[in-house]
């Protein structure tokens, strides 16, 4: 297949938005509402996992208690929310996105972050336009993006203007494991990029291209599908 023809998904968390330091406080916020130590960036990465439950049972020896899911949880995202307007874009994205639009290739966004929370951030960001879709997490928080892949897809294929975009020639860019697992559940690649919630070593571990930047991921989707 040539790079005319592949479609990329972008994550939207610690991909497109450089947004870990965010994480990372909100994450200790969440820890402090039940007596938790905070914890370092390096040690985030080394642990972070989804379901985020079992996140959270890596670092208390335990799975949280369903009250304290619902704490930390709710705790997370307001901390998140008031931290992330500082947040700017992936360096160099802005320009990435709108070279492979002008190049007539289509993209879009998947993230876990909720639906009526992402579009209009993706919207204030102004960067809304280069992609087909937008899709955030419609259901509860703290699952896995699989299914979630799945349902973008379809969506992507259904809506028309994808230009027939299929599984076997779109590539997942992000920076989580999960994001691999995604692609693969739909048979489609993927590339991590280490700038956001996992170490290197980690994604490694997984099998897929592991990139420093998103310019080298885009690069190397183009020849991948």
């Amino acid at each position: 297949m040539g790079k005319q023809s592949t479609h990329l998904v972008w994550d939207w968390n610690g991909t497109i938005l450089d947004d870990i330091q965010a994480v990372i406080g909100a994450t200790n916020a969440a820890f402090a509402e039940i007596g938790l130590e905070p914890i370092t960036l390096d040690r985030y990465r080394a642990l972070y996992c989804v379901p985020i439950p079992v996140f959270y049972e890596r670092l208390m020896g335990r799975l949280p208690t369903d009250d304290e899911w619902i704490v930390m949880d709710e705790c997370f995202h307001r901390h998140y929310t008031e931290r992330r307007a500082g947040c700017g874009l992936t360096e160099g994205v802005e320009e990435l996105l709108a070279q492979w639009r002008l190049a007539g290739r289509s993209q879009s966004l998947l993230s876990m972050y909720g639906h009526d929370e992402l579009v209009p951030v993706v919207r204030a960001y102004g960067i809304e336009s280069h992609f087909l879709r937008v899709d955030g997490r419609t259901g509860p928080s703290g699952g896995s993006k699989a299914l979630h892949m799945e349902r973008h897809l379809a969506a992507l294929a259904a809506q028309g203007g994808g230009g027939g975009i299929s599984a076997e020639r779109t590539v997942v860019i992000g920076d989580a494991v999960d994001d691999a697992v995604a692609a693969a559940h739909v048979g489609a690649r993927a590339v991590l990029y280490s700038g956001g919630s996992h170490s290197r070593a980690s994604l490694e571990a997984v099998g897929v291209p592991v990139v420093d930047s998103l310019a080298e991921a885009v690069a190397l989707a183009g020849d991948l599908a």
